[in-house]
Formats: structure tokens, sequence, C-alpha cells
């Protein structure tokens, strides 16, 4: 075992009569990468406070190894006037060790493409966060904490991250929210469930696993004590005579066994609930066609950066597209683009005429500070917001958020990042237009609020459109991808993120398929994809595409069943005179299961031709 670096035993915080720990328990040692995971309030910011000394404990003991260094990116940080990067990054070193560090200044900082010279005051939020990562990184502690490290971080950055990870010689603790990362750098796990601290031997990769097994073990022990619980209520439902002393002290005892029952299953229910809301409904589309870019050029800087150069690609109605790309590489020009907020400098962008959007902005630009929770979800007024079409009461509705219905007229200024971005979420699946847009919607989520976003997506039929750094959460969501790889160089793979990645990786390893024959003069529309994104790569299908590509042939049997009785019904020449509301009725839904088999036809197609091209 690698050597012991601190210890907590028995320790307690409390900040009100609730303690937020309670004999807590745990050991820290040399060269292990713990993965911190919990829910939004389960105390991860006050464990990590634990670990640096920065909370005093109320009780118990913290032991660390003398001359122990530790780091702490955190989520908040304020820039000083007159302060660099490279003062930043090097305000917690000694003076008489910056010349040992000021080469990885450079290395840091150019991964994490910053400009060590740059003002702090000047620097966007997701560039201060990034100059955050770069100090903790350069400092090198014998135990890093680091708090949401790929926030803000292109894909790019984060694959570097992992890799200067891996070979760190220090002690890690992460928390973060994107699997992927966690389970590619982690070999351990503390779970915070419920003010207990619950520790895996193995990386976050098991974590799935292990705590479902905790979870039934624990649903098992409360069936048992319900059952030994109900022997005991019988018994004293017998009757127990008054001047038996031992029996009055049973009784005490069953009804002490019978409200700490009631309390441990109320916290078992309370942990193991997700957020369950209505799937999104199905949006009525007049035309297949739901956008189109057109031979489309857009550049910067007199025409330095070039963004699209003879950009080709259809937007189908039920299209579910992953944008990724380095940061400035043009996935929010293209956003802008597609709803009208940008033209372009050549060719075309068309738009169906009653195309509407939901749009998900990262910065947070619609939710005003000012207003109250209540005020944002229903601007008009009132405590009912409209949920597809149903009343709900506002505070209903923020509870399946896992917002305190108590905090409904705190001001938005008042929520954390992660709230926020839950508010956002709340207001856009209210009521999602016709295209559904959202701008790294997985910053500062926890993953139970993840975890229902993605069943949630899973389940709309619109057009989605998703611009994310998360792998996981794209393989989930999406089943096309759009890469901005820089200099008007886009990417078009069928599939998830990790299609993407095989093509990547089959490109890597064949030049030969994108190089052009001697003599031929490379056609800038050529970096543009197929109209239809449908470049092929030669991996097998996902499970999850193999799933859905067997699942469809029942699912349009099904709609074809329904149309069969559909014009069974209207196949009777009487029935509009007999019934005109009926006959009205009979026909939209008609025209809404054509429209569906339709989607799944195309969708149908589509994938036995990535399985064609992948056997191929």
């Amino acid at each position: 075992m690698q050597p012991l670096l601190l210890s907590v035993k028995d320790a307690m915080v409390r900040y009100s009569e609730v303690p937020v720990f309670e004999n807590l328990a745990f050991n820290i040692h040399a060269r292990s990468r713990i993965a911190l995971v919990g829910k939004n309030g389960s105390g991860k910011t006050t464990l990590m406070n634990i670990i640096t000394g920065v909370q005093d404990l109320d009780d118990g003991e913290r032991w660390e190894e003398q001359g122990l260094t530790i780091g702490y990116l955190q989520q908040d940080i304020v820039p000083k006037t007159g302060e660099s990067v490279f003062d930043f990054i090097f305000s917690e070193i000694k003076a008489e060790d910056k010349e040992l560090y000021e080469y990885k200044v450079d290395i840091v900082c150019e991964a994490l493409q910053l400009d060590k010279n740059a003002q702090m005051t000047t620097l966007s939020g997701g560039q201060v966060r990034r100059a955050g990562l770069a100090r903790a990184l350069v400092e090198e502690p014998d135990i890093l904490l680091l708090d949401e490290p790929t926030n803000h971080l292109d894909l790019e950055a984060i694959e570097w991250l992992e890799g200067y990870l891996n070979g760190y010689r220090g002690t890690l603790l992460v928390v973060s929210h994107d699997r992927t990362f966690l389970s590619n750098i982690t070999n351990q796990v503390f779970w915070l469930d419920r003010g207990q601290l619950k520790v895996s031997p193995r990386g976050f990769k098991y974590f799935d696993e292990w705590s479902e097994m905790l979870l039934d073990q624990e649903s098992r022990e409360l069936r048992n004590r319900k059952a030994i619980v109900a022997q005991e209520v019988e018994w004293a439902s017998r009757g127990v005579k008054a001047r038996r002393k031992r029996n009055q002290r049973r009784l005490e005892l069953v009804r002490e066994m019978r409200d700490k029952l009631k309390a441990d299953e109320a916290s078992y229910r309370r942990a193991t609930k997700k957020i369950a809301l209505e799937p999104l409904k199905d949006v009525e589309h007049s035309s297949k066609i739901v956008a189109e870019f057109y031979n489309a050029q857009k550049t910067f800087d007199d025409g330095k950066k070039i963004i699209l150069n003879g950009f080709h690609y259809r937007i189908k109605r039920g299209d579910r597209i992953g944008v990724l790309g380095k940061n400035g590489s043009g996935k929010t020009t293209f956003l802008k683009l597609l709803i009208g907020d940008m033209d372009p400098d050549g060719g075309s962008v068309k738009r169906r005429k009653d195309l509407e959007f939901s749009y998900f902005d990262q910065k947070r630009e619609d939710l005003d500070p000012e207003a109250t929770l209540q005020k944002t979800l229903c601007p008009a007024g009132g405590d009912y917001i409209d949920v597809m079409g149903r009343q709900r009461h506002v505070c209903g509705y923020l509870k399946d958020f896992m917002f305190d219905p108590g905090r409904v007229q705190d001001k938005v200024s008042t929520l954390s990042g992660g709230q926020k971005n839950r508010l956002m979420l709340a207001r856009i699946l209210a009521n999602p237009k016709t295209c559904l847009i959202l701008d790294e919607p997985t910053n500062d989520l926890d993953m139970d609020t993840l975890d229902m976003l993605e069943d949630i997506l899973m389940q709309y039929q619109g057009t989605l459109i998703v611009v994310s750094h998360d792998r996981d959460f794209l393989d989930q969501t999406v089943t096309k991808i759009l890469a901005f790889e820089g200099d008007g160089k886009i990417e078009s793979v069928i599939g998830g993120y990790s299609d993407y990645l095989a093509m990547k990786q089959f490109d890597q390893h064949h030049p030969e398929r994108n190089e052009k024959p001697k003599g031929e003069k490379k056609d800038p529309s050529s970096q543009a994809p197929q109209d239809d994104g449908k470049k092929k790569n030669r991996k097998k299908l996902t499970y999850k595409l193999e799933h859905e590509l067997k699942q469809l042939p029942g699912k349009i049997d099904g709609v074809q069943k329904e149309l069969d009785a559909i014009n069974d019904q209207l196949s009777d020449p009487d029935l509009y005179q007999r019934d005109p509301d009926g006959f009205h009725a009979i026909t939209k839904s008609m025209q809404e299961l054509e429209a569906k088999m339709e989607r799944y036809e195309n969708r149908w197609l589509e994938l036995e031709e990535m399985k064609e091209a992948a056997d191929g």
C-alpha cells in the first residue's frame, strides 16, 4: 500500500442543528486518483475544505504528513486588477522556486490556450477557470483537488488534461460531471450519500454497478427490518399488562424501531429518487428540411480566420446533431447563422419559415438576476406554468428539478451555477419549440440532473442540436456529429462521439483516404460534409445504435397497423356526415402517424447504410 498522506477520524461538521457530517472517517494515500461524487448539497465542497484544512472540525481528528502540500482548483476565482496570467499562476509559488517552474507555464498555457501575458481582468469566465487550472497544475502539490476541471475546456484540451493527470506523480481528488473523464483518470471513489462517506477501491468506471449493489443491499435490509417490526407491532397490538415493566420497555422499543424504520425508508426513497418528467411531445413539422447551408462562407479578422468555406449541410426533421470542436473553431458562429442572429459572407442559410428555436445559452444571458424563480418560470404572473399543454403549479415543477419549493421567491442571483443551469432547463423543457438547441448544457450539473436530461432528450422526437465536450453525454443523446476542426474544416459522422473518434483513428492509419491525386487542386468545398451528413466509417455500430436498428422494424409495423385501422374507419362513406368532429380527429391522427412512419423509415435506412458501410 502507498504511504498515508492524510487521515480524518470521527469528524463532525455542523452549520446548524443537523450536522453535515457525523463520524466522518477517511484516508488519502499517495498516488490515489479519487473521484468525489454525490448529489448537489451532499457536502463535496465541505469535504474538500476539510482536506485543505480551511474547514475546522467541531469534533474528531485530522492528521496530515509533515510538509504536505495541497492545491485546490475552486469554482470561483476573482481576478485582481493589474495581475497577468503569468503572475496569477505564480502567486502561490515561492520566489526562489519560480525558475524551476517557468518551463511548465509555457507547456500548460499552450495546452489550455492561454496567453500568459494577458491581464486576468480581461479574460472571459471560461479563460479565468483555465488560468486557475493552469496554476493548480504548475504548482504540483502532493494532493491536488480539482472541482469541475473540464468546464470550459474543448475536447482536445480535455484529452490533454487526461494524459497529464494520468502521468501526475501526486494524489488527485476530482469532482466532475464528465463520466468519461472520471472513468479515464480515477482508481478510487468517495461517494457522499446522505451524510455518509462510502469508499470504493475501484475507479469511477465501476461506480454504477458498485453503488447499485449497495442500494440493493440496503433495500433488502429494509425489507427484513420491516418484517421484524411488523411481528413486534403484532405482539404489541395484543396488549401489554401494565404491571409488567419488561413488557412496557419492549413496547417502547417497538415504537423506536418503527420510527427509525420510517425515517430510514424515507431516506432511501430520497436517495434513489430520480427526476421524472413527462416525455417531450413530438413537434409537428410541415417540411422534412428544417434548415440548409448552401456554399456558406464565413470569416473573421479580414478573412484571416476561416470558419466556413463552401459549407453544405442539411438539417432534417428529427435530426439529433452533436456539435464539437476547439474553442474559437466556429461552433457558436454556426448556431448564430442557423438561428438568424448572423448572416453568412457568401452562400446562403435557408430556414423553414415557421421554424422556432428553444435555445439554452451556456452564458445564461436570458436569465434576469433580479427576477425570482417564480417570475422566471411564470413571466406573465400567476402560480402556474404551462408544461406541454398541462397546467403545473410552479412549486411542484421546481421540485421536479430538485429545487426546494420554499425558494420560489428567491432571486436568480442567489443561485449557484448548477442551479441556474437547472432553472434554464426547467424553463426550456416546459415547452420546447420546433428545434431544441443546447449550448454546453452539462456544465455545473450533477449526475442525477444529467441522467434526467439524457432520459428526456432520448424521448424527444423533435430536431435536437447539442454543443458539448462531454463525450458520454454525446454518445447517449445524438446520432450525428458535426466536428469543427479549424480553418474551415468540418467533419460529419453518423453516430455519437465514439463513432467520430473511430473515424479519426481510421483516418490516421489510412492517410491516403484524404489525399488528392497529384496535380489536382484541392477544392475548398470538399472540406464540407455531404449534405445529408452520411460520411461512412468502418467501425461497427455501437450497442445503442444496434439496439435502435433492431427496434425500428417493430415500431414501423406498429405504426402501419394503426394506419390500417384508420384507413378502415375512413373507408366508411358516411363517417363525415355522422361524426364530423371524429372525422377531423381521425385525419389529424393519420397525418401524425404518416409523419412518424416517414421518420422511422428514414432512420432505418440511415442505420442500414451505416451497417452496410461498416460490414463492407
